[in-house]
């Protein structure tokens, strides 16, 4: 095997690329990482290896994390008696996730904000207990700011004015959940139609509400529904008078496929099923909140026959809880409403007790950014996106992606690589889902490692 200095003066003379491969080959041969030591809470050094020792080994985290279950002592010994002390432990937490932010390209989270202005509300516990437009009992709650980050996506998404309710959730899967039991009311024996490449939490609505669910085939290396598969679908159901609940993706979760609403609308035109037959729901988990700003693919709640929307809160936007939106026609949510006297508001939501902090760190967001701010976001992400494609095209790595994504598919790399990156992987395939926080420098890095991981393969593969 040859030796991380011989590789590195080998290469030195074979030019800038291959040097780089050589210093990288070094710093995993002498386990001199860049990320070997950086800054923890309070500007402290903490070094990674040693926060390793809690985060990599089952045995010792389970020990460290260890919470005492006795008044005082056992047999005269402290229970904590050997075991890291509370705050090392706590350091070493923040560097272990300061290194995993650093490595993170697989989920379509953007981890480039800033919410120190927000900590002072940290000490409250704000409770958006029951619905956001009915006021409750509990007054310390963040109702006007959620009602404001309702309104702002009423708005891009172009509902009718005075003629929408939604409420700030805990994810998108919640939205989901939510969205797809509204449908359910409306259509109490409908079917659940989507698509194969669906979010996981659809089907679970669909078990959950006791519905049936038909998943419709995709376009083979597309991702999208297969509209002359879903037009045979809809004919089926429409000459049987049933009604139809139906989930279209604006950004499917492996390969980011925007299933094209306007041929979803013209199919139930062509097959004249009536309004009042099918719910029309549109999971935009990533995407959707992305979709406003992409030239001529907007959405138009107001001149297009669709329902309700449920986007993520954490993943574009970005945000340190996990949070989302869901929105739906108001009528709709009439058959959802019910008084509870014990929250002097009305039960129209999933959960009871909200979190009245995501509201709060939302409504911050939009207000930092502006529309012209989530603009630019957009804009970035797709000029990176098409970037990094273009680089893994360079690199000999196969590599798809849509036009309306920024989510990259590539061939699946060695399993450390997917590890050390924390990718999504299906099968042959994973993904980059080209954020805020990943520049030109990230994705060269990330390029760079990944070529240097496939000629580590190979070469094992060699042997």
């Amino acid at each position: 095997m040859i030796r991380a200095g011989q590789h590195a003066a080998r290469a030195v003379a074979a030019g800038p690329r291959a040097h780089c491969r050589a210093q990288q080959v070094r710093y995993r041969a002498e386990g001199a990482s860049l990320l070997t030591h950086s800054k923890g809470a309070g500007g402290t050094s903490h070094n990674i290896e040693e926060s390793q020792q809690y985060w990599h080994d089952p045995v010792l985290r389970d020990q460290a994390m260890k919470i005492p279950t006795k008044k005082a002592k056992k047999n005269g010994k402290d229970e904590l008696a050997g075991l890291p002390d509370t705050t090392d432990i706590l350091d070493a937490f923040n560097t272990h996730l300061e290194n995993q932010t650093r490595f993170h390209a697989g989920y379509p989270y953007n981890l480039d904000y800033d919410f120190r202005k927000l900590r002072r509300f940290l000490k409250y516990s704000i409770n958006n207990l029951g619905d956001p437009f009915v006021m409750s009992n509990y007054g310390v709650h963040s109702r006007p700011f959620e009602t404001a980050v309702i309104d702002f996506f009423a708005h891009i998404w172009e509902f009718p004015k005075d003629g929408y309710w939604g409420y700030v959730t805990s994810c998108g899967t919640e939205g989901n959940l939510h969205s797809i039991l509204v449908a359910r009311e409306c259509h109490p024996d409908a079917v659940l139609i989507t698509s194969k490449e669906t979010h996981y939490s659809v089907p679970k609505a669909a078990r959950a509400y006791r519905m049936e669910c038909v998943e419709v085939d995709t376009i083979p290396n597309n991702g999208e529904i297969d509209y002359d598969k879903l037009n045979d679908i809809v004919a089926g159901y429409g000459a049987e008078g049933r009604s139809m609940i139906l989930n279209v993706n604006l950004g499917t979760t492996v390969r980011g496929a925007v299933d094209d609403l306007h041929k979803v609308i013209q199919i139930m035109e062509d097959n004249n099923i009536p309004r009042e037959k099918f719910h029309i729901h549109c999971d935009g988990a990533l995407f959707g909140m992305m979709m406003p700003f992409v030239s001529d693919n907007g959405l138009s709640f107001d001149t297009m026959p669709i329902d309700s929307i449920a986007v993520s809160g954490h993943k574009f936007l970005g945000c340190p809880m996990p949070c989302g939106i869901t929105l739906t026609r108001k009528e709709h949510i009439a058959k959802m409403s019910q008084e509870i006297e014990y929250l002097n508001s009305v039960d129209t939501t999933i959960m009871g007790s909200r979190n009245g902090h995501a509201a709060l760190f939302m409504w911050y967001a939009l207000r930092a950014k502006g529309v012209e701010g989530l603009k630019n976001d957009v804009e970035t992400c797709f000029e990176n996106a098409r970037y990094l494609h273009g680089r893994l095209l360079e690199s000999g790595v196969k590599a798809e992606r849509n036009d309306l994504s920024t989510t990259v598919v590539f061939e699946r790399p060695p399993e450390d690589f997917v590890q050390r990156w924390q990718l999504a992987c299906e099968g042959d395939i994973a993904h980059m889902v080209v954020m805020q926080n990943h520049s030109k420098t990230t994705i060269d890095a990330f390029c760079a490692e990944l070529e240097l991981a496939r000629v580590l393969a190979k070469q094992e593969q060699d042997k």
